[in-house]
């Protein structure tokens, strides 16, 4: 079931995508979108595509929420909880000494120990 949900999920998405960049700019940035052409008595003129591509996304919209909203639901009933809970913690830090040098235990390598007080470079 998840399975289903989750491939008509992704198909709307992808729809939706498509419907949002057919539509036309508004904004008439750079010029571009503002007047289409064509002449009316059409199916699809410039306002009757306008319309239907608007309700479209609008149906499409509805559609991803539901089906974001189901895949939420199916997730939770499984009850296998978060990634974050399977994860093992490490192991006791009290089989292994610690290093006599000051480390810590890190495996990272240690930087050198900044003077005490700061050298500046002396010109002759």
């Amino acid at each position: 079931m998840e399975t289903i949900v989750l491939v008509v999920h992704l198909i709307i998405a992808l729809a939706l995508i498509g419907v949002v960049l057919l539509q036309r700019s508004e904004g008439g940035a750079l010029g571009i979108g503002g007047s289409g052409g064509g002449g009316g008595g059409g199916l699809f003129t410039a306002r009757g595509a306008g319309n239907a591509l608007t309700r479209i996304t609008a149906y499409l919209a509805v559609a991803f929420f539901c089906t974001s909203i189901a895949l939420t639901v199916i997730a939770t009933q499984h009850g296998t909880g978060s990634v974050i809970d399977n994860v093992t913690p490490p192991a006791a830090s009290g089989s292994q000494p610690a290093p006599a040098d000051g480390t810590g235990g890190s495996v990272l390598p240690q930087l050198p120990a900044a003077p005490a007080t700061p050298q500046v470079p002396v010109t002759p």
